[in-house]
């Protein structure tokens, strides 16, 4: 796992994110990134600290900012675009509803144990 992989996942834990699962896309061909993050907050409010822990922890150890992030009008499911990273913040049932670690049925799933 990259570096910035790693941060991500440090940041998520910071806020007690849970459900972490990394996404490995690196050996599948034509996708839109190398790595899937996709993890749970509770709340709207939780969703909203994560992300900004995920923007924060990776400006100030990576120096490395998102490209883009959509989803903070009503945060039941904002998505970070880092380039070769895109991180997925669900509420639990827009997750269960979307279930994006199905989409990618090919790539090499990692689950972090909730903290």
């Amino acid at each position: 796992m990259s570096e910035l992989v790693k941060t991500i996942t440090e940041a998520i834990q910071e806020k007690k994110g849970s459900r972490i699962v990394v996404a490995d896309l690196t050996n599948i061909e034509g996708t839109i990134c190398r790595y899937f993050i996709i993890c749970q907050g509770n709340s709207p409010t939780q969703v909203d600290a994560i992300t900004d822990s995920v923007s924060d922890i990776c400006r100030e150890r990576l120096k490395e900012k998102p490209a883009h992030v959509v989803g903070r009008e009503n945060s039941q499911w904002v998505a970070m675009d880092y380039g070769d990273v895109l991180v997925h913040i669900f509420l639990p049932d827009v997750r269960e509803y979307y279930d994006l670690e199905h989409l990618w049925e090919d790539a090499e799933l990692t689950v972090i144990e909730d903290e």
